[in-house]
């Protein structure tokens, strides 16, 4: 099998963990930005390109990691050009944006991976897993917690550009939301201090309460705190019989609180460190890519997951709980 090209878009925080991963996984690596290609290039053996398009043109995927507002554009330029696109998360600043580009890869007959990293932490996986075995009977409620020091960028602080606190960094403990109890009909959130003239203030915090359609109720936390705050994130997950709970402050160790299954002494092992997500979601990616099946993340999610947050920054704004409204490529792949 002939060796992958992969154009990398962008050379910020977050593309040495896909360079990173692209290069364990022995592709060809070709790399553009505006500002430190030439670091990515000479950091990780990568090829520098001058501009995206000529960037395009010689690769067979093209993976987009810079500001959210350029996301939909810079992946309809590779899709009209034929290629496979990895895209960070948010998948599009809009939820209409999203399906566009989803409906483009579907047209082209090319393959579009939103990348929802979090679904590949080994915790989050085996809640998912347990959640779907039944193991905590059925499912009633969910806490989300997502905290840290705030980026430096300016373009996170403008919702116009895609930005935001909640279409940032909530957007992944929305994804988790819906990866385990599925489709939410109704959104109710709060931020304070507000987002005043496109401006989001920093420290910040808020909170999103997610009615599902099946019924479960889920709590998401998400805060951009001081500078030097180290990172911390939490999940706890509760059923009729039992719940599940992480927290990264604590250990690396997912707990479980349920009645043990006849004849066994542990549910769960004692975690091993995990492989990079980062590696495993992009594995994932080129795994599907070449057996042509569904990667773990599919192009519906993505939609999903910023019509969520849409709504929810339309509930801060109106002060009311708000109905995520489904986009015609939505309502097909239902």
């Amino acid at each position: 099998m002939s060796t992958l090209k992969v154009g990398l878009i962008g050379a910020g925080g977050i593309s040495r963990v896909h360079a990173d991963a692209w290069r364990a996984l022995g592709a060809q690596g070709y790399v553009t930005s505006l500002a430190g290609a030439e670091e990515i290039a000479e950091e990780y053996g990568f090829e520098l390109v001058a501009d995206v398009d000529a960037l395009i043109d010689l690769v067979d995927l093209v993976d987009i990691v810079t500001p959210s507002s350029t996301h939909a554009d810079f992946a309809l330029r590779a899709i009209a050009a034929g290629r496979d696109v990895v895209c960070e998360k948010p998948l599009a600043a809009t939820s209409i944006d999203a399906a566009r580009v989803t409906d483009a890869a579907a047209a082209a007959g090319v393959r579009l991976f939103p990348a929802h990293v979090v679904r590949y932490m080994g915790e989050y996986a085996q809640i998912k897993a347990a959640v779907d075995a039944g193991r905590i009977g059925t499912l009633a409620v969910q806490r989300f917690s997502r905290a840290g020091a705030a980026p430096q960028s300016p373009w996170f602080f403008s919702e116009s550009a895609g930005g935001g606190l909640i279409r940032d960094l909530m957007i992944h403990d929305i994804d988790q939301a819906l990866w385990f109890a599925g489709e939410v009909s109704q959104v109710f959130a709060v931020q304070n201090p507000p987002t005043i003239d496109d401006r989001v203030p920093a420290p910040v915090t808020s909170h999103i309460v997610l009615t599902h359609a099946n019924g479960v109720i889920s709590h998401i936390h998400g805060s951009w705190v001081a500078p030097g705050i180290p990172f911390r994130t939490s999940v706890e997950v509760a059923g009729s019989e039992g719940r599940l709970r992480y927290d990264s402050a604590e250990d690396r160790t997912l707990r479980t609180d349920a009645a043990a299954l006849p004849g066994a002494t542990d549910y769960l092992p004692p975690m091993s460190p995990q492989d990079s997500p980062y590696y495993a979601e992009i594995a994932d990616f080129v795994a599907a890519l070449r057996e042509g099946r569904e990667a773990r993340v599919t192009p519906a999610d993505g939609i999903r997951a910023v019509a969520v947050a849409e709504a929810a920054i339309a509930s801060i704004a109106a002060g009311t709980p708000v109905s995520p409204v489904p986009s015609p490529t939505e309502e097909v792949v239902r």
